[in-house]
């Protein structure tokens, strides 16, 4: 009996003694079970968790792509655009300058026009009043000849009525010239 109990001894001391890896049938059934239970969780995860953000990283990864390209397209069109404009404004400011350019020589055809038209007039104000002073210098000239022979009427009646003799009268004469005077006689 000693030795069966020795035995027994020596087999449960064996048995207590731990394993550093013990691969046993239940070790070997847990891991497979395991692993079908992850890979199940992975597949279930998958299609709901996985493929969805999937999907989602997709869309707004073409979303991103559709908006960069959209921003790339708006880009050149507003460097078109920009270009366009500027040739625009460069044909602006010429044809302003152009336009300036006309008023100006409009202006100063306008300002000879008006100078030309001034000067003539004021020929013309000069020719009227040379006229007029002419017309004057001959109504007065006139006018001092109908002076003179009403004076000389006057004189002749008096040498007639007062019948003088020809000294009188010429000194007569020459005193009424000389009151109105050799310049008048003249002129």
């Amino acid at each position: 009996m000693n030795s069966y109990f020795g035995t027994g001894l020596v087999l449960a001391a064996a048995q207590m003694e731990p394993r550093l890896f013990d691969l046993d049938l239940q070790l070997l059934a847990d891991a497979v079970l395991t692993m079908i239970a992850v890979f199940a969780l992975f597949l279930i995860l998958s299609y709901f968790l996985f493929n969805p953000a999937r999907a989602f990283l997709k869309k707004r990864q073409d979303k991103i792509q559709a908006e960069l390209s959209d921003a790339k397209t708006n880009q050149e069109e507003a460097s078109k655009l920009k270009a366009e404009y500027e040739t625009k404004i460069k044909e602006i400011d010429k044809e302003a300058e152009m336009i300036l350019g006309e008023a100006r020589k409009k202006a100063l055809a306008n300002e000879n026009r008006i100078i030309a038209e001034a000067k003539e007039e004021a020929a013309s104000i000069l020719a009227r009043a040379r006229e007029e002073a002419k017309l004057e210098k001959q109504k007065m000239a006139d006018d001092v000849k109908k002076e003179i022979v009403s004076v000389a009427a006057m004189m002749a009646q008096s040498v007639v009525t007062s019948s003088m003799d020809v000294t009188i009268q010429d000194s007569l004469i020459d005193d009424t010239l000389k009151e109105i005077g050799d310049k008048t006689w003249l002129s």
